[in-house]
């Protein structure tokens, strides 16, 4: 079996089901070691404390979590706050975002980018924790241009970044574009691709229009030509997945981040194919 450094996401359920349902499926994905479980945070209060409290189970499991915090519309004391909290309870890595300003807020708080929180926890913790960031190699979609995206990552990795996860992405040309022009710049830091396996090409496609990530036309038309077969377009989608995958590794991509949307069947076959398990 190769050891390639996996992680893999999950947002906090909003009901007791989703809770139950959740552990399940991380008892399942367990069986891949991976490096950390992930999960996506709520900015608002009933949100946050969803996410700590899947966070903390994981890391009472005895397995590293890695909470997202996004810092847009939040104050420094309330960061520091979170800061604490994970520290209190062993955590010793993050996901550091800028993320949206919560709905009906105007205000974008003490915090505009994401390279003020990464220099904010610095300063806060040191090095007690290890910090992700986000990478775009499409590009974010709130972006003027691929220059200016590409400062703003340049900027939050010299803040203190140990590794970026990218947005998901079905090109590996982008990946290796964006990689290359990133370490012109001397940004040495590990960028791990974000990987979505397809369970329905509809909600992907809604997604990814939302998102910025292109689906390229081969991919779309074939996906449009299987109609609403689920079992064929999800048969394809992990031929697709599975081989954008083998791809990014041997053109030296440092791991994979699986953004599960707290499935487990189709990263675990996905896993199965590439030989890990």
């Amino acid at each position: 079996m190769k050891h390639t450094e996996l992680s893999i996401e999950f947002f906090p359920p909003q009901t007791p089901e989703g809770v139950d349902k959740l552990r399940v499926v991380r008892g399942e994905l367990a069986a891949l070691k991976p490096e950390f479980f992930s999960v996506t945070f709520g900015a608002g209060g009933s949100a946050r404390e969803r996410t700590f409290s899947v966070v903390k189970e994981i890391a009472a499991e005895g397995f590293p979590a890695a909470p997202h915090l996004s810092c847009i519309g939040s104050t420094r004391e309330n960061i520091s706050a979170i800061l604490q909290e994970y520290k209190a309870a062993g955590i010793r890595r993050i996901v550091a975002l800028r993320g949206d300003l919560p709905s009906g807020m105007a205000e974008a708080g003490d915090f505009r980018y994401a390279n003020e929180l990464v220099e904010f926890i610095r300063a806060e913790t040191g090095d007690h924790f290890c910090l992700d960031v986000a990478a775009y190699p499409e590009w974010h979609p709130q972006a003027r241009n691929p220059r200016d995206d590409l400062a703003a990552f340049v900027k939050k990795s010299k803040a203190g970044a140990n590794s970026a996860i990218t947005q998901y992405f079905y090109n590996a040309d982008a990946y290796f574009h964006f990689t290359d022009e990133v370490r012109a710049l001397g940004i040495d830091i590990p960028i791990i691709p974000g990987i979505m396996p397809i369970a329905s090409f509809s909600k992907l496609a809604r997604f990814s229009d939302a998102c910025g990530a292109e689906l390229p036309r081969w991919m779309r038309r074939k996906f449009e030509g299987l109609g609403d077969d689920s079992d064929a377009i999800r048969a394809f989608g992990l031929d697709v997945v599975t081989e954008l995958c083998e791809r990014l590794l041997s053109g030296g991509a440092p791991g994979l981040h699986f953004y599960s949307m707290n499935q487990s069947m189709l990263t675990l076959e996905i896993c199965k194919r590439l030989d890990f398990i």
